[in-house]
């Protein structure tokens, strides 16, 4: 038996991203909001043969003079992330039929997606959920259609946060 990869690994991920399914990043994080982004996604990567993607960012640690207490305040962030991912992954499964990409990132929630979409060509749309509330439609949502929606490389896809399971059902 040979140590090297099958064909058949080696020919998935030397494909092009054109030829690639097309993922669907959804950022995961604790709006109401949330959700209606995760099944819109899920719903259209299924009916497309597209993939979903999740996106957690959590923030860097600062306590640079206690680094013992950063260093576990980090971990237990990480740890919670990846948690929530979890939860929403499965969530995913089931709407979607397929395990989602996970992404947990740290930084800065803006920059940070907008780097993920620049590195990971497969992302090919981002979906995002509109605020419901008085303040707008949320803060990233804001910062990419003032800021950088010019500058991405893929299209935003914007669902109204109100939408029910069957108006999205229905939309898809």
């Amino acid at each position: 038996m040979s140590d090297s990869p099958s064909p058949d690994i080696e020919a998935s991920n030397d494909k092009p991203a054109t030829e690639r399914s097309a993922v669907f990043l959804v950022v995961v994080d604790n709006s109401p909001e949330m959700r209606v982004a995760l099944r819109w996604a899920s719903l259209r990567a299924r009916r497309t043969g597209g993939r979903v993607g999740l996106v957690r960012v959590i923030r860097e640690a600062d306590f640079q003079h206690w680094a013992a207490v950063g260093n576990l305040m980090q971990f237990e962030a990480r740890e919670e992330a990846e948690q929530l991912l979890q939860e929403h992954a499965s969530e995913v499964m089931r709407l979607y039929g397929g395990m989602p990409v996970l992404y947990l990132r740290e930084g800065e929630t803006k920059s940070a997606v907008v780097d993920l979409i620049q590195e990971e060509k497969d992302i090919r749309i981002l979906v995002l959920a509109a605020s419901t509330g008085r303040r707008g439609p949320g803060p990233l949502i804001t910062h990419l259609t003032k800021k950088v929606i010019g500058q991405l490389r893929i299209p935003v896809t914007i669902v109204p946060g109100g939408l029910t399971d069957d108006q999205i059902d229905t939309l898809v």
